[in-house]
């Protein structure tokens, strides 16, 4: 416990699934937390939840122009930023030829470009040392069907955590990664699917993990409280697969 003492925090898409979860665990290890969504029922949810204490924000994380006003709400309510956890994304999983241009841009919108003006819009009042831990996916690894625009987006933000690692490493900014596997979150529940063919769907995916089970979000917080610690201080520019086997 306290290995996020007097850290300050904000997780992004912080309101459900790994995002909650890392909440409470930044919580319990001792951080100041702010977590963003733009759902007003789990933005309430998370409100009871995580207790007053913690900062819900109403953010797009797709919006440019909001990750600065986002920015300036974390400088006022905290003074300055140890570590931010980049957890907000989409994932959309159909065919190649079913994509159109508004849905492509939407997934890097979502995935891509706001994590990237969010960080640009968070340098000035990053504290030195301080951590950037980026929610990547085992689908920037693996070629599974229906996944290119998602398997794209996220070997794009794979990029930044080696290619922003080289650049703010002598701002005392240290950049890494996560990249799980399949996990037990409502995110699958947003793909669209309905309840026959989303557990069809789910088996198949289960089917590939050596593991043999989806993961928790609780096995993927732990691995971003280790990577936003002093305990990775000289874990740089890394990536900490998390899949159960699946890459293999």
């Amino acid at each position: 416990m306290d290995r996020l003492k007097g850290k300050r925090a904000l997780i992004t898409g912080g309101t459900t699934g790994i995002g909650i979860e890392t909440a409470r665990l930044f919580v319990k290890e001792g951080a100041r937390v702010a977590v963003t969504g733009t759902n007003p029922k789990t933005l309430d949810d998370a409100r009871k939840e995580l207790g007053s204490d913690v900062l819900v924000i109403s953010s797009d994380a797709s919006e440019v122009p909001g990750q600065k006003t986002l920015a300036e709400m974390v400088r006022a309510a905290f003074g300055g930023l140890d570590v931010l956890f980049v957890n907000a994304g989409i994932a959309a999983l159909k065919p190649v030829d079913q994509w159109d241009e508004a849905a492509f841009d939407r997934t890097f919108a979502l995935n891509v470009k706001g994590a990237f003006f969010l960080i640009q819009a968070l340098l000035p009042i990053f504290a030195n040392p301080a951590s950037i831990v980026l929610n990547t996916s085992v689908n920037a690894h693996i070629g599974m069907p229906n996944s290119s625009v998602y398997g794209a987006s996220k070997a794009a933000l794979l990029s930044f955590t080696r290619t922003l690692s080289g650049e703010l490493i002598s701002r005392g900014i240290r950049v890494n990664a996560v990249s799980p596997g399949p996990i037990t979150t409502p995110l699958y529940g947003k793909l669209g699917f309905s309840e026959a063919d989303l557990k069809t769907v789910a088996a198949s995916i289960e089917a590939q993990v050596p593991a043999k089970r989806f993961g928790n979000p609780s096995e993927i917080a732990q691995a971003v409280v280790f990577l936003a610690s002093d305990e990775a201080a000289f874990t740089v520019g890394s990536e900490i697969l998390i899949d159960g086997g699946m890459s293999l």
